[in-house]
């Protein structure tokens, strides 16, 4: 069998398998799963909060531009609406049945959820004192709603209860439904069932407000003018999504219509054209597999970034096509450009290996990734395509595309004065620059436009939802153990809060105390005869009519036998609440409890250390954990930019000529970085993926340049391969820098300035003196 026809077969069957790998494979884009596994404890909670915490669930709705009765009975036809679906665990906008369900739960368990529950707060003492507060009372405002409840709860364990879970800086209150404080808006807080990640599920969620709000609006009388704002992590998600896929579509058609015109015009032969397509397909089905087997998933981030990655594939390609010269077969051309394409590619991969050492698990498949891509790319242009490619096929119009560079070329030696000179300066610029060379400002990477943002952060402060910035962290073996450190911690926030060091604080004990905790409150509660006996002797001489307190003695004594809370007897805000503060992780548990309105960050983190727990800032965490992905990066492309050089020092056999090749790269990656900088501008962590990716293609030009052999058939073919490649890079990543998406940008700029200046550096720093054997 003809050595071409094992070739093509053998790809069809590798190709075939990876097709069903990546079919198979799982597909995540949570950050958890970008960090580090070692990742310290305060990284866990950064990744957690992100993926899955409390705030993720949390939608905030604002209601406008109708008048006061009308924003009112929106408000209920809203939160009506939405209470019956299975995708909202509670809708909360200030009526009556916002807080039912906790309200029902909490009267239901008062006596094992409330801390006042001691053996002391049942003696006959205690119980008198209860009822003169009682009687004092109910001749003020919360004399209605006292005496409704006091024959069930003279101690107040309820009240006091629904107190502390009441936010202290809450919404007003105006026609029954929660406004803004100038009354101009409806407000609600919705928690949705999928936590803000489950982007499908947050439009679903959406979808279904929008269109309840549009029904609401067609009902209620003087509510067609009304207008719906909705926030939170899901609508960010949601929109953030739509644009990038707007974007994305839009520049990659762009883009790929100009590729296929600079191509067509070149190549002149459909068929051709659709081969170029084949080492792309390859090398992004084999990087998917690969990682997808080594990973057991591939994440987001790798499949975007490494896809942009092997875009160099489609240079093999146009180096194959274009130097064939007429007359000649590909075979004939790939026996000629093979130990320089083959160099070429092995740098790259030598660059991008580097990236296997990251303890970022993205950053790892990103580099796994790019090496896999462009080998199976590589190896497709070797060995499927030649055979392929018709036998008279020529690229006609490839013959102009040289023009410009060759003038260039023949320019050189004025050439390289300024190139030095554009080199020093933008070395000078670098070593001068003001402040910090990286840009630590997460915000600055969110394509959130500003004015969400400020729609965000104005209605977290109307509904009174606190910032979940600083939290207590601690691990425990057992989950009842976890809970029982919750208790010991909770005397020390306490404190800290009656200091005013914090406004307030949550923990899981609050929401469901430990078992060993639920069993001594039952104990503290008297049997029946003796609390019956104390209450009489209690309410002696006061005005209380006899047997009023008959439902308190009932309660008291059920509670005594009552079975103990669990996870699952939480109704879903509650449980939402608890699942978010206590969290396993491997065969244990972290706790995970939120600190609001933290005065004294120092002070705080001093007395939590104290107490066993330790004190997360997610802003100093989500900063610190910026800093060293951008310390590893640029390392490991500094060990990758070394593991190039020993290559090409290898791979030529003389350091004059692997510096020939590796200063133009050095050249425009610092020009590059000089022109990013310029006017106290900062460098992104998504430029380094930028850098890599100038010095793998363009490593491929210098080779080819440093093996010029000037006057030869082949040269001026050569050039055009180069300018052709070099045109569809720069045109793609030139669209991709027109988006508004930070890291589309960041990269595209990067990019496609970076590809360029190695193109024309490449031509006047890396061309011999004297034409060489080929």
């Amino acid at each position: 069998m003809r050595p071409d026809r094992v070739a093509l077969g053998l790809w069809l069957v590798l190709l075939a398998v990876c097709g069903v790998i990546d079919a198979r494979s799982t597909y995540r884009t949570q950050m958890g799963d970008f960090l580090p596994h070692s990742a310290s404890l305060a990284q866990q909670v950064l990744a957690g909060q992100v993926n899955g915490g409390a705030a993720s669930h949390i939608l905030l709705v604002s209601v406008e531009g109708a008048s006061a009765p009308a924003l009112a009975a929106l408000s209920e036809d809203l939160a009506a609406a939405l209470r019956r679906e299975p995708a909202f665990i509670d809708v909360m906008n200030g009526d009556a049945q916002s807080l039912a369900p906790v309200q029902d739960f909490v009267w239901r368990n008062r006596y094992l959820l409330s801390d006042d529950v001691t053996p002391g707060r049942f003696t006959t003492a205690s119980l008198h004192a209860a009822l003169l507060g009682d009687l004092g009372l109910l001749g003020t405002d919360l004399g209605p709603a006292l005496g409704q409840s006091l024959p069930a709860d003279p101690t107040g364990e309820a009240l006091n209860l629904m107190n502390q879970l009441t936010p202290q800086n809450g919404p007003a209150l105006n026609n029954g439904v929660w406004t803004s404080p100038d009354g101009r808006a409806a407000l609600l807080l919705i928690h949705t069932s999928a936590p803000g990640f489950d982007l499908d599920a947050q439009q679903r969620d959406l979808a279904l407000i929008g269109a309840a709000f549009a029904a609401a609006r067609a009902e209620v009388p003087g509510g067609r003018g009304a207008v719906l704002q909705v926030s939170g992590p899901g609508v960010f998600g949601v929109r953030t999504r739509d644009v990038t896929k707007r974007d994305v579509t839009r520049l990659s058609v762009l883009a790929i219509a100009g590729a296929v015109s600079l191509l067509a015009f070149a190549y002149r032969s459909p068929r051709v054209l659709l081969l170029g397509i084949l080492p792309i397909v390859s090398g992004a089905a084999a990087a998917i597999a690969a990682v997808s087997l080594s990973f057991g998933f591939v994440h987001g981030i790798t499949l975007g970034f490494g896809v942009t990655l092997i875009g160099e594939a489609m240079d093999y390609a146009i180096y194959l096509f274009t130097q064939t010269a007429r007359g000649d077969t590909a075979h004939d051309t790939l026996a000629r450009i093979w130990p320089t394409l083959r160099l070429g590619a092995m740098t790259s991969v030598a660059g991008f290996a580097a990236m296997l050492f990251s303890s970022f698990t993205g950053f790892a498949q990103l580099g796994l990734f790019s090496i896999v891509g462009l080998a199976a790319a590589v190896a497709v242009t070797r060995f499927v395509l030649p055979p392929l490619v018709p036998r008279q096929f020529f690229a006609a119009g490839a013959d102009g595309l040289a023009r410009p560079l060759l003038w260039l070329i023949a320019h050189r030696r004025p050439a390289r004065g300024v190139a030095a000179v554009a080199l020093l300066a933008a070395l000078a610029a670098l070593l001068t620059h003001r402040g910090g060379m990286w840009d630590e400002n997460l915000m600055n990477l969110s394509p959130i436009p500003a004015a969400a943002q400020a729609l965000d952060t104005r209605l977290r402060q109307e509904l009174g939802v606190p910032d979940q910035r600083y939290f207590a962290v601690f691990r425990a073996a057992s989950a009842q153990q976890a809970l029982r450190q919750s208790e010991t911690l909770a005397p020390v926030l306490a404190g800290l809060a009656a200091a005013h060091q914090l406004s307030g604080y949550d923990l899981p004990s609050a929401v469901l105390p430990s078992d060993a905790t639920q069993r001594a409150r039952q104990a503290a509660l008297p049997d029946a005869t003796t609390l019956s006996a104390r209450l009489a002797q209690a309410q002696a001489g006061m005005p209380f009519r006899s047997g009023v307190f008959a439902p308190f003695l009932k309660d008291a004594a059920a509670a005594r036998t009552a079975a103990l809370l669990t996870p699952a007897s939480l109704p879903p805000a509650f449980a939402l609440r608890f699942e978010s503060m206590l969290v396993r992780r491997g065969a244990g548990w972290v706790v995970v409890a939120p600190l609001y309105g933290v005065a004294a960050p120092a002070l705080v983190a001093k007395r939590l250390a104290g107490a066993g727990a330790g004190f997360v800032d997610l802003t100093h965490e989500a900063s610190r954990l910026m800093a060293t992905f951008q310390h590893e990066a640029v390392t490991l492309a500094g060990v990758g930019s070394l593991a190039v050089l020993a290559l090409l020092v290898a791979g030529l056999r003389s350091v004059r000529r692997a510096a020939a090749v590796a200063v133009p790269l050095f050249a425009a990656v610092t020009i590059t970085a000089a022109l990013l900088t310029l006017n106290g501008g900062k460098l992104s962590i998504f430029m380094v993926t930028g850098f890599l990716l100038i010095v793998a293609t363009g490593s491929n030009y210098c080779l080819f340049f440093e093996r010029a052999a000037p006057g030869t058939p082949a040269w001026e073919r050569s050039v055009a391969s180069i300018v052709l490649a070099n045109l569809c890079t720069v045109a793609a990543y030139g669209l991709m820098a027109l988006s508004g998406i930070p890291v589309l940008h960041d990269i595209g700029m990067t990019v496609a300035a970076g590809t360029f200046l190695s193109l024309v550096c490449g031509a006047v720093l890396s061309m011999p003196g004297k034409a060489r054997a080929p």
